[in-house]
């Protein structure tokens, strides 16, 4: 029986309005739940993430940052496996889904050993002061600290965990809150860790945020010290990214999409030989795992 796939925002779970549209099992075709953005304040959400867990983050020194992104991936580390039934509803196979959701974790992890390269303050000091004056009385020096908005991710449908977790994990280290929104396609899934996540306490109030749905202007309210990750095809992304607010206020946006990469054999690597061999393995395993969309 389906049910509602909610949101998780201004601090609490909140069923979406309206019937929804569906999300079906990629195998047995049925409903798995229904999803819609419909009547979200999209403003007040960004206002929630920006006043309450920014703050939260930005107090926290950038170790600190790190260990609880340390923590996280060892909760979910643990309770990993309750994941992938769910993953084979989205059509994916026991590879594809070890990639997502291990993959996943072991990106938190990568990101958390980051820490050591930072001081256990909350900003970071770049390089050396420079002399801008003949007698010293003018410098410069750059010191970077966390912006003072909020990052928003619209993530892609064949990677509904790793996608996530490889963003947030760069926000939370650089103290900035985000605003995931998945494909409507597969956030069922997105959504089953994210609950965990929460339920952890492990991040902060308002450091993480969950749109179920199509998202129709969630980049409306953002401004210049947010910032816009997109994951998905090159057509949508050009379209998001020429906005006249985006390009007005300058703000960061990166795309990531329709890669096409290319794998070259030399002419003297002829069957038989173990560059050859090789290659065919590497090209079998690309064009299987995720159907080819890796």
């Amino acid at each position: 029986m389906s049910s509602k796939l909610d949101h998780y925002i201004l601090g609490q779970w909140t069923p979406h309005d309206g019937e929804g549209e569906p999300q079906y099992d990629a195998i047995t075709g049925e409903i798995i739940g229904t999803h819609s953005t419909e009547g979200l304040d999209y403003d007040a959400i960004m206002t929630f993430a920006r006043q309450i867990g920014g703050p939260a983050l930005r107090k926290m020194t950038f170790r600190e940052r790190g260990q609880m992104l340390k923590k996280l991936a060892l909760h979910l580390f643990d309770i990993r496996k309750k994941y992938y039934p769910l993953s084979y509803r989205t059509g994916a196979t026991k590879g594809d889904s070890w990639i997502d959701i291990d993959g996943g974790i072991g990106t938190l992890f990568a990101y958390a050993s980051l820490r050591k390269q930072f001081p256990d303050k909350p900003f970071h000091v770049d390089g050396e002061s420079v002399n801008l004056s003949k007698e010293g009385t003018f410098i410069g020096h750059h010191i970077m600290v966390p912006r003072h908005g909020v990052a928003v991710h619209i993530n892609a449908f064949n990677f509904p965990i790793w996608g996530m977790l490889e963003k947030i994990s760069v926000n939370l280290l650089a103290g900035v809150p985000a605003v995931v929104k998945p494909s409507e396609i597969t956030s069922f899934l997105t959504e089953a860790m994210v609950r965990d996540i929460i339920e952890s306490n492990i991040l902060p109030k308002g450091a993480l945020q969950l749109v179920n749905g199509k998202g129709h202007g969630i980049l409306e309210p953002l401004g210049s010290q947010d910032i816009i990750t997109f994951t998905g095809s090159a057509s949508t992304g050009r379209k998001l990214k020429s906005q006249p607010h985006i390009v007005e206020n300058a703000i960061p946006f990166n795309m990531e999409a329709d890669s096409l990469n290319a794998a070259i054999l030399g002419e003297d690597a002829v069957p038989g030989t173990p560059t050859f061999d090789l290659f065919i393995k590497e090209v079998r395993r690309e064009m299987t795992v995720k159907c080819g969309q890796k």
